[in-house]
């Protein structure tokens, strides 16, 4: 490997994500910044207890990960949502939730939301769903996906030419795998996965997963 391509994998393994938080508890508020702040993975630009500036917030600091609570006074988490989908597709936006299986969930996944982590699970799954999001996938717990597939199965489906392993993909990603987790459940290489998916994202003529589950979800393509 020359050493320039080494360099840069090293410049992208260890690259910091920033992160911006929502949540009108001060105590877990503090807490996740307090946990983020034992890895050098990530940095927080700025914690608040609401989200009512939230897209200027993301238009100013350009974030990789948001975190964001579902219900906070002033304006809900799922109405800043949509706010920063209006001009912000790429942004991985991971909903913090008491509740796992309630249509708040729903409807913020539907909005534009990458997945979500249950407040309870905090400690543990944090830095992990973070991650996860990062790199493309969609956590939510089987309840919910199965919301999502029983609402995009009542529609009209809009033809898009799948191939049967495009749209068997395309399904599983909008169901909150990752790409690894897919690349296991296919039996693929996890290279293979993304030149799948690739042709996809040309074929919605979108740009990243959570366009691609968004649109899957709003036209009821699977």
């Amino acid at each position: 490997m020359p050493d320039s391509d080494f360099v840069l994998l090293l410049q992208n393994k260890y690259m910091v994500s920033k992160i911006l938080i929502y949540e009108d508890n001060e105590n877990l508020r503090r807490g996740l910044q307090d946990l983020l702040s034992l890895t050098d993975e990530f940095v927080v630009v700025k914690a608040s207890e609401n989200c009512m500036h939230a897209d200027e917030d993301v238009r100013e600091h350009n974030p990789d990960v948001v975190l964001m609570d579902i219900d906070m006074p002033g304006m809900t988490g799922i109405e800043a949502v949509k706010k920063i989908r209006q001009f912000n597709k790429n942004t991985a936006i991971l909903m913090l939730t008491v509740f796992d299986d309630n249509k708040n969930v729903f409807d913020a996944i539907c909005a534009g939301a990458s997945g979500y982590l249950l407040k309870k699970n905090v400690s543990d799954k944090l830095i992990p769903f973070i991650n996860e999001v990062r790199d493309g996938g969609a956590p939510m717990s089987p309840a919910v996906a199965k919301m999502l597939v029983s609402s995009m199965q009542k529609g009209i489906i809009v033809q898009y030419d799948f191939t049967a392993r495009e749209h068997e993909i395309l399904n599983l990603l909008c169901k909150g795998n990752s790409y690894k987790m897919i690349a296991s459940q296919t039996n693929l290489a996890f290279e293979t996965i993304r030149s799948y998916i690739k042709k996809i994202y040309e074929k919605l003529q979108v740009h990243s997963a959570t366009e691609a589950v968004s649109k899957a979800i709003n036209e009821r393509l699977i």
